[in-house]
C-alpha cells in the first residue's frame, strides 16, 4: 500500500530539514514543500491562525509507524499534525520507483 502524508511545520527551515531526514531514512521517495500556507486551528481553548510550511510525503503503509517516529523527534510541536491517505491508483513507472527506493 502506497500513502501520501501530510505534516505541516512551523517554517520552511524545519519542513527541510524534515522532509532531508525522511528522504535519508528511505521512509520517503519524495517530499514536496508548500511554503507559506495559511492555517486556522483549534489549539488550547481558542482559535490560532498562523503560515505554516505544508509537507506532502509519499510513502508506503509499512514505514507510517516509522515515519510518525521520526517526524516526532524532530518536529518542534507538542501535537504535530501526521496524517495519511491511501494512494486508491499511481502511474506504475513511479509505484514501482517508490518500491525500489523504500524497501
Amino acid at each position: 500500500m502506497y500513502i501520501v502524508v501530510f505534516v505541516t511545520c512551523a517554517n520552511k527551515k524545519e519542513a527541510e530539514e524534515i522532509a532531508s531526514f525522511l528522504v535519508r531514512k528511505k521512509l520517503a521517495g519524495c517530499v514536496n514543500i508548500i511554503e507559506k500556507i495559511d492555517s486556522i486551528f483549534w489549539w488550547q481553548k481558542k482559535i490560532e491562525k498562523t503560515k505554516e510550511s505544508l509537507l506532502i510525503i509519499k510513502s508506503k503503509g509499512d514505514k507510517f509507524a516509522q515515519l510518525i517516529k521520526m517526524v516526532k523527534r524532530i518536529h518542534s510541536y507538542r501535537v504535530p499534525e501526521i496524517i495519511a491517505i491511501k494512494i486508491f491508483k499511481g502511474e506504475k513507472d513511479y509505484l514501482n520507483w517508490l518500491d525500489g527506493y523504500i524497501k
